[in-house]
């Protein structure tokens, strides 16, 4: 990892000042948002606030699937998957809560309300696969991607472009899939068969033996000399350094609960899917019908009908107060792309967006809140993506030549 450049440890006023005005700017926007009468407007407001919440997590704590899984096998280090599987059991403690509220019995028939459980088949696993592949070739997930963008990334840009051209061919390829291994695919909802308690009892322990792995794997690194206790370090600690794992997977499991009790669960492709589908009708390069998507669980790419959604609104917030944090810590670096950042970008975004349309959402809306939410669906994505990652990078290697 980087460290934080000489300029930010002395806290630039300007790129402080910056900052403060995009966050006073969301604020006077959520809270204009939130003037709006009725349910829609409060909704509108916490969907851009927990976007700037997100985003700052993001930001601040590294949290990138991809980046977070090299780490651990490359480098040894584990922090970043233990972040990830904190936010995971975080989250899934978060989610019990609110399902006691909201369905107290989980044997009677009924899924949760709009948590994402989602159809369990070969499409998911070869869409979770082929979404790996394409944060290996492009360095990031599309969450990371939008927090990345943010920083000034030169790869980003041309990876979220990649990824609306890669839905616009999921939509093209939907109907026969979703013939072939959708439309009869349980959607396997764990508290269905175990109950609230079996599941999280399941859940924790997995987890917990997933994180004794990470810890396995880890290599331990030289123990950094602590500075003294100071109003300086300590804000250091806040806006420069990154942020250890334990807070940051608090704070994203946190922002998922109450996403999912306030407004929907988590996800980051929603608003992107939805774009490309809108434009690709429009240009009339759709089918008439795409067969049962509508009605499936995850992150909805329904034809648009407002500027912004409450998705978009979150990814708005997402990108802001990314760029926010980035200006403070010094990690503001934009740069001219080169020609392989381009392709990269391009062709590691339209694997993404294909396996992000397929499987009806990414790291973020199925891997993330479907564990959260008890569904099978989200632990196969995080099998087959891990696996894609696994191979892409396997692959690389060998074709690497030799220094």
């Amino acid at each position: 990892m980087t460290p934080p450049s000489l300029d930010a440890d002395h806290f630039s006023p300007t790129r402080i000042a910056l900052a403060a005005v995009v966050l006073a700017g969301v604020a006077a926007w959520a809270y204009v948002l939130g003037q709006t009468p009725g349910a829609v407007g409060a909704r509108q407001s916490f969907a851009l606030l927990a976007g700037a919440a997100f985003g700052i997590a993001l930001q601040r704590g590294r949290f990138c699937f991809l980046c977070n899984l090299r780490d651990l096998l490359r480098e040894g280090d584990p922090r970043g998957v233990l972040a990830i599987l904190v936010a995971l059991a975080a989250g899934a403690v978060g989610y019990a809560a609110v399902f006691g509220a909201w369905l107290p019995n989980p044997f009677g028939g009924r899924l949760p309300p709009t948590a994402h459980v989602g159809p369990v088949g070969p499409a998911l696993g070869l869409a979770a696969f082929v979404f790996g592949v394409g944060m290996a070739v492009s360095g990031s997930c599309l969450s990371a991607h939008l927090y990345r963008l943010g920083e000034g990334s030169p790869t980003s840009p041309f990876a979220l472009a990649g990824a609306v051209g890669g839905f616009v061919i999921g939509f093209l390829t939907w109907n026969p899939i979703y013939l072939a291994s959708v439309a009869e695919a349980p959607a396997v909802w764990l508290p269905a068969l175990i109950g609230y308690p079996g599941w999280l009892a399941l859940t924790l322990l997995v987890l917990g033996l997933l994180a004794a792995l990470a810890l396995a794997r880890g290599r331990p690194g030289a123990a950094e000399p602590r500075e003294p206790l100071t109003l300086r370090s300590a804000a250091r600690a806040v806006f420069v350094e990154r942020w250890p794992f334990l807070p940051s997977g608090l704070l994203v499991g946190a922002i998922a609960t109450l996403a999912y009790l306030r407004v929907a669960p988590l996800g980051v492709t929603a608003e992107l899917g939805s774009a490309a589908r809108t434009a690709a009708g429009l240009a009339g390069l759709l089918p008439a019908t795409l067969h049962g998507l509508d009605g499936l669980r995850g992150c909805a790419t329904a034809v648009k009908e407002t500027l912004l959604s409450e998705n978009g609104l979150f990814v708005v917030g997402l990108v802001l107060t990314s760029f926010a944090a980035a200006l403070v810590a010094g990690r503001f670096r934009p740069a001219v792309p080169t020609g392989a950042q381009v392709a990269r970008g391009l062709i590691g975004g339209l694997l993404m967006g294909w396996g992000a349309m397929t499987a009806l959402g990414c790291t973020v809306g199925v891997l993330l809140s479907g564990v959260h939410a008890g569904a099978v669906s989200g632990w196969a994505f995080l099998v087959f993506v891990t696996l894609g990652v696994v191979v892409t990078d396997a692959v690389g290697a060998r074709l690497r030549p030799a220094a």
